[in-house]
């Protein structure tokens, strides 16, 4: 079993770095830009998609990409905070992986917002990033699971013949309900 929980680790960090990787560069590059992002059309047509269903104008436009660039930015500060513990546990302890489990929930959540307007738009290239994103989020939750259930106790079972006896007097029948 010492094989499959190395195996979980690296593949969670794995994910975890690309995570940092990409969208910290996706929220940089969203947050700097003068117009949060919306002049790169491929990558902002879900901005857009959600802004036409809601009717936002120009300014609640980019305070939506705004909004989203902060976002993929928190998520990518998270994914590092949990690197950082991750080699931390190396050194001595456990790592917790309940943040980047919040994390790739937010992953979850955007991958799938963003994922509808590029399938409309028939966006073949955005779809397959999302996807990939939205993919590779499952599977690290998953594998956290796995790692978390591996790393819990066993939980002894108590005998459930003992309630039996002290809910019911001495000599009383079994079930009776007119009585």
């Amino acid at each position: 079993m010492r094989k499959l929980s190395s195996a979980t680790v690296v593949i969670i960090v794995g994910v975890a770095l690309y995570f940092t990787l990409a969208w910290g560069n996706d929220g940089l590059r969203m947050l700097t830009s003068p117009s949060y992002g919306l002049d790169d059309v491929w990558r902002s047509q879900f901005v857009f998609a959600i802004g036409s269903v809601f009717g936002l104008g120009p300014i609640g436009l980019i305070k939506l990409a705004a909004f989203f660039g902060a976002v993929k930015l928190a998520v990518a500060g998270i994914c590092a905070v949990h690197i950082l513990d991750r080699l931390r546990a190396l050194m001595g302890g456990t790592a917790n992986s309940e943040i980047l489990e919040g994390g790739l929930i937010l992953v979850v959540a955007i991958s799938i917002v963003s994922v509808g307007p590029a399938v409309w738009s028939q966006n073949a290239g955005l779809v397959r990033e999302t996807t990939i994103q939205l993919i590779l989020a499952a599977v690290a939750t998953a594998l956290c699971l796995v790692e978390r259930s591996y790393g819990r106790p066993a939980v002894l079972a108590k005998p459930a013949i003992v309630t039996e006896l002290a809910a019911t007097p001495r000599g009383a029948p079994w079930f009776s309900p007119f009585r």
